[in-house]
């Protein structure tokens, strides 16, 4: 499967509340409104449904989103039947977002779907933020060494799914640059901190994130 050309480490839907939770309205989607999420997140993604599955995600929308602008983690499915055929096709939904994680990473889903570094580093691509992770000490290039590239209104920055730390940037290779130039201090920084073994797997870290 090709992965996903542009990505961020993070949440990708909303946060909801599992099975047998209290519900958090306004806070916290409930557990069918965070499934009906991952099914739309597929779609987003590129994911074709088939044509059953098509009309019952209509059929979804319609009770689980009655009213535009709601309030999220209220509405659920009115028959348990409906909520077992939206979980499934939530599994269905993920599977086919999981099979496309950027090497060095993985999704997950928990309260939301996440993407996150694997920590296997002695594997093919490893993620930056795994290296860090397995790091003690300070490093101050890491922050901006482990950022992705995103473009804003005035620029490309970059950063986190949250905050700025670098930027902006008149075009998407200069912030790309800023971050291999962090990752160049880093590989540095492990070495002096007395990591070399961390140091050397650089050769094999994945590529910057876009978003």
């Amino acid at each position: 499967m090709t992965a996903f050309e542009r990505w961020h480490v993070g949440p990708w839907t909303g946060r909801g509340t599992t099975p047998g939770e209290p519900f958090a309205p306004g806070l916290r989607r409930t557990p069918d409104e965070l499934n009906f999420d991952v099914v739309g997140l597929s779609r987003l993604l590129g994911r074709r449904l088939p044509a059953e599955e098509e009309m019952l995600v209509r059929r979804w929308q319609g009770e689980l989103r009655p009213t535009d602008p709601r309030v999220c983690g209220v509405q659920t499915l009115p028959t348990p039947e409906g909520s077992q055929a939206l979980a499934d096709a939530a599994r269905r939904a993920f599977e086919w977002i999981a099979e496309r994680a950027p090497a060095g990473y993985e999704f997950v889903f928990t309260d939301a779907v996440h993407l996150r570094p694997r920590t296997d580093l002695d594997a093919e691509v490893v993620a930056v933020e795994a290296v860090v992770a397995a790091a003690d000490g300070e490093l101050p290039a890491a922050r901006l060494a482990s950022s992705g590239v995103r473009r804003s209104p005035d620029g490309w920055y970059a950063g986190d799914a949250v905050c700025n730390w670098s930027g902006p940037y008149d075009s998407q290779a200069e912030a790309v640059a800023a971050v291999t130039t962090a990752r160049a201090a880093l590989v540095e920084q492990l070495r002096e901190a007395g990591y070399p073994e961390l140091a050397a797997t650089s050769s094999r870290w994945a590529q910057v994130a876009t978003k």
